[in-house]
């Protein structure tokens, strides 16, 4: 590797450090990295800023912005309230079943919409219940987290790397339902099992609270109907504009970004009042951090790292499978997984073709979904579901820490990815 290569990888690493260990507030770590990658020209104004497989990410920027934008109209409804008692009486106040409860309905949702888009969602249910029943929401929030990824390795749709896999792959919709879905459902029941494990100090039933909350009427927490009921068709439509998109070519950012430009224009609801909900430091965050791995793309170390794990299991099949399944969960622990998709894909089409392309080397592409997918639960800043809860959560005064995270994270990966190891081989390598 170049001098600039080794910089940058110093650079990172340093930067990472800082935000794992929380010396100084994530933002400023991201934003202090992505300022030397460019003062040591690891990276450049254009690179940083306008590259599509380099730069930052606009089309996740803008369609965390929209979709904040409609989630803070939605609030002054009051339906994450009418929400949060539904949801607590069908668990009858009881902790766990109300966790089961919430991570079903994320993994589901984020099948089916982008999984930020799914935890922006949730996320306001999930303190309002957890305040009522006097719980701590972090362990709610971290399970919410992780169901998203889980749930959004099922569909084409759920998860951005699974977009770059598709288009480079040539894979359909159905594909992605035929040989990823069963196992993501397997893994969902493994998953509610690990939380009743992992959560089980926090699962502390109140009685009174549980009463309290049986006797409430849900109807009664909305505020505003008519406001609700706009708010509720433009979200609608954004969301059938996103399981649209393969039909109108729309990208997720401009219908989020066109879906709160409407909501407000056609409402009461001031710019003020809709942008008070936006985490702008969670936004900047992304920035700063899409320019550090971006840097990282373009002084080709992400490359090589992965070109040389290739390289090492070359005209193997099953060998490759597994290596790529296992060196893409470590990877995509630690850097975003979008960008790291994008410099796999080709690596992948190229072997997947040297195999024959036939459904047996297929199974390459469904071993990089299943590890960069699932990997990104394995760290507080492996998946963009991650980094939004853990900034929704700072914001609404319920931090979670890098570690608090991580160390459930770890444990859901391993055992995640060690179950879709068997699966890969007996379906696809036997």
């Amino acid at each position: 590797m170049t001098v600039t290569a080794w910089l940058a990888v110093a650079i990172f690493l340093c930067s990472y450090a800082l935000i794992a260990t929380e010396k100084i507030h994530r933002v400023a770590a991201a934003l202090g990295g992505a300022g030397l990658m460019l003062v040591v020209h690891a990276t450049d104004a254009g690179a940083a800023f306008f590259s599509k497989d380099t730069g930052i990410d606009w089309n996740v920027i803008f369609l965390l912005l929209g979709m904040m934008v409609i989630v803070g109209v939605l609030k002054q409804t009051g339906v994450f309230e009418y929400l949060a008692i539904w949801a607590a009486k069908r668990a009858r106040g009881e902790p766990f079943r109300l966790m089961v409860l919430l991570v079903l309905i994320t993994a589901s949702a984020s099948a089916v919409l982008d999984n930020v888009t799914t935890v922006l969602l949730i996320a306001p249910v999930t303190f309002l219940v957890c305040e009522r029943l006097a719980l701590s929401a972090a362990p709610y929030l971290i399970a919410e987290a992780m169901a998203s990824n889980i749930g959004g390795t099922a569909t084409l749709i759920g998860d951005p790397p699974n977009i770059i896999i598709a288009s480079r792959g040539g894979l359909t919709f159905n594909d992605f339902l035929i040989h990823l879905a069963p196992m993501i459902i397997v893994l969902m029941g493994v998953f509610v099992g690990l939380c009743r494990f992992l959560f089980r100090r926090y699962f502390v039933y109140d009685p009174e609270r549980a009463a309290e909350i049986m006797s409430l009427n849900e109807r009664e927490a909305i505020r505003d109907r008519r406001l609700l009921w706009q708010s509720l068709a433009v979200l609608t439509l954004v969301m059938v504009a996103f399981v649209l998109h393969p039909v109108l070519h729309y990208e997720p950012s401009v219908v989020a970004i066109l879906g709160a430009g409407v909501l407000v224009a056609a409402t009461k609801v001031t710019t003020g009042e809709a942008i008070e909900e936006v985490e702008w430091p969670t936004l900047v965050f992304f920035a700063g951090l899409f320019v550090m791995v971006g840097a990282l793309v373009n002084t080709g170390v992400i490359g090589q790292i992965a070109e040389a794990a290739v390289g090492a299991t070359e005209g193997r099949l099953g060998l490759a499978t597994m290596g790529l399944l296992w060196v893409s969960t470590g990877l995509s622990a630690i850097v975003d997984n979008i960008p790291y998709v994008a410099t796999m894909s080709p690596i992948v089409s190229e072997l997947v073709q040297a195999g024959g392309g036939n459904q047996t080397a297929q199974v390459l592409w469904w071993s990089l979904a299943f590890g960069a997918d699932l990997g990104g639960n394995a760290t507080a800043v492996g998946a963009a579901a991650n980094v939004v809860v853990v900034g929704i959560a700072a914001r609404n005064g319920t931090p979670i820490s890098f570690w608090q995270f991580t160390r459930y994270g770890l444990v859901v990966t391993l055992v995640t990815v060690a179950l879709v190891a068997p699966y890969l081989w007996l379906r696809y390598l036997m």
